[in-house]
């Protein structure tokens, strides 16, 4: 059985590569049309070029001969073929059996819309994480509510604020409650890159400064995951939130938590404003 599964995974791999070769046209990479092309799409010689391969090999990985690949390589060639975020973790499952590993210590940028976008959300915090939970992008709310600006890049991460950052922690009324939270949150993208440097470089360094880590990363908590704190004073009050997490890149794992502010009766206070929740119809209104 194991054997079929992965002679199918090699024959869906070389349809995969296949399909997205041809779908692309060399101006779309910057060559010359060249002469006239009895097929569509690109030549795999002109791919083996550009992924730094020779065309043997290549041909015979499209081919679906039972030949190993390295990472590198296939980030390569995703790149060469202009895949997606989807499509390039379609062809990490097929080639490895896994997604592509976490980009987790790099500082990625995000998209100007996905700035935009927080940017426009003028009164609600938001922020956006890597898979170790850095802050790489912020709106001025996030920065007023956490203090981001004024961090440098090692400080600017949300489990080192909440468990190394001793002024940071007295501004959380529920720090004891909500803590175990982050560490299961942080447990689960563990699991999808324990081999990851960085990860195990930060889950060390959290154990080392903070023994409530340390116990609470020992022995998996009966607590619901989340992203950040949902309770810190505020302009001299406390502020509840509800978090959203949004993908904004599968690829290199970068999820926006946007945090709701809940009223006194525990829903969000968006719910209230929200045209599309009213009994009666009215003009929806935006925010700028």
């Amino acid at each position: 059985m194991p054997s079929r599964s992965l002679e199918r995974s090699r024959t869906d791999l070389a349809d995969f590569l296949r399909r997205r070769r041809e779908r692309l046209l060399p101006a779309d990479l910057g060559l010359p049309p060249g002469k006239r092309r009895r097929t569509p799409g690109l030549r795999r010689e002109e791919v083996a070029v550009l992924a730094g391969v020779g065309l043997t090999w290549y041909t015979w990985l499209e081919q679906g001969r039972e030949i190993g690949v390295s990472e590198d390589f296939l980030l390569r060639l995703a790149k060469v073929l202009k895949l997606d975020d989807a499509e390039c973790g379609h062809l990490f499952m097929l080639a490895h059996g896994r997604p592509p590993r976490a980009e987790a210590y790099h500082w990625p940028a995000v998209r100007p819309r996905v700035q935009q976008l927080m940017d426009e959300m003028a009164d609600r915090p938001a922020c956006v994480l890597n898979l170790r939970w850095d802050v790489i992008a912020w709106n001025d709310e996030a920065d007023r509510l956490f203090g981001l600006a004024h961090r440098d890049t090692a400080g600017r991460n949300m489990l080192r604020m909440m468990f190394a950052d001793p002024e940071f922690r007295q501004r959380l009324p529920s720090w004891h409650d909500e803590a175990p939270g982050l560490v299961e949150a942080l447990r689960r993208d563990f699991a999808s890159v324990a081999d990851d440097a960085g990860m195990r470089g930060l889950v060390d360094d959290l154990a080392r400064v903070s023994p409530d880590f340390r116990k609470w990363w020992g022995k998996a908590q009966d607590r619901p995951a989340c992203r950040g704190p949902a309770t810190i004073f505020d302009k001299g009050g406390e502020r509840r939130f509800d978090q959203e997490v949004l993908i904004v890149d599968e690829f290199r794992h970068l999820r926006m938590v946007v945090y709701f502010d809940r009223d006194e009766t525990g829903n969000p206070t968006a719910d209230r404003d929200n045209p599309l929740e009213r009994s009666s119809p009215g003009p929806s209104r935006g925010r700028r």
